[in-house]
């Protein structure tokens, strides 16, 4: 089992930035995709950011591109979420999320392909 958890969320003005961390634990050894989500109040759970093991693909979804950077640091197991520019529609809780992979190039972007999640950090952008 791998466990995932988050840091770092908070309250924050508009434009304002937020740096957040995912740090796993547990059966970490072999090659693992990362992801963050998020789920605002009544919306369904969407992606955000997916990182492969490598680090060399990235994918984002189109609302936070060009704001939001994915990066990762395999020594600490840990993966990062640089949120720049952030607007009262970032408004929700962020979940990081891993699955295994057999190579190192995987990227995933859809919830079902994650098999462990975090609890979630609350992101709150005020106006």
């Amino acid at each position: 089992q791998v466990q995932l958890v988050e840091s770092g969320g908070g309250l924050v003005q508009a434009e304002d930035s937020l740096r957040l961390s995912c740090a796993a634990s547990g059966r970490t050894f072999g090659t693992y995709v990362r992801g963050w989500f998020r789920q605002a109040p009544g919306k369904e759970r969407e992606f955000v950011a997916a990182i492969s093991w490598s680090g060399e693909r990235t994918d984002y979804a189109d609302a936070v591109k060009g704001r939001f950077t994915i990066s990762r640091d395999n020594a600490k197991s840990t993966v990062y979420l640089q949120m720049n520019s952030l607007t009262p529609a970032d408004t929700a809780v962020y979940y990081c999320a891993a699955s295994r992979v057999p190579t190192s190039q995987f990227v995933f972007t859809t919830r079902s392909d994650y098999s462990y999640w975090g609890q979630g950090t609350q992101v709150t952008v005020s106006s």
